[in-house]
C-alpha cells in the first residue's frame, strides 16, 4: 500500500492505523476485481456472438484483446485524471 494514503493517519494510536490500513486495501482489492469483473462481462457480450466451438473464434479472440486494451486505457486514463484533479484540490489542514 502507498505510505501517502496513509500520511493523515499519524495521529491515529498504531492499532487504528493498522485497521485503517487493512480496509484500505480491501477497498482496494473489491474496486480492483471490480474492474476485472466490468472488463470480462463488457467484453465477453461485445465480441462473443456464438457457443459453437469450444475456443474463441479468430475475429472473436481479435475484439476481446482490442475490447480490454481500450478497457485499460480508459481505466488508466480516468485515473491519471483523478490523481490530477485531486493534486490541484486545496487540503484541509
Amino acid at each position: 500500500m502507498d505510505k501517502s494514503m496513509l500520511a493523515g493517519l499519524e495521529s491515529l494510536p498504531e492499532a487504528d492505523q493498522q485497521r485503517m490500513a487493512s480496509m484500505m486495501e480491501q477497498v482496494q482489492i473489491r474496486d480492483s476485481l471490480r474492474m476485472y469483473n466490468s472488463l470480462v462481462e463488457k467484453c465477453f457480450t461485445d465480441c462473443v456472438d456464438t457457443f459453437k466451438h469450444k475456443s474463441l473464434q479468430k475475429q472473436e479472440e481479435t475484439c476481446v484483446k482490442r475490447c480490454a486494451e481500450k478497457f485499460l486505457k480508459h481505466s488508466m486514463r480516468v485515473g491519471m485524471r483523478y490523481a490530477e484533479l485531486n493534486q490541484g484540490a486545496p487540503t484541509q489542514d
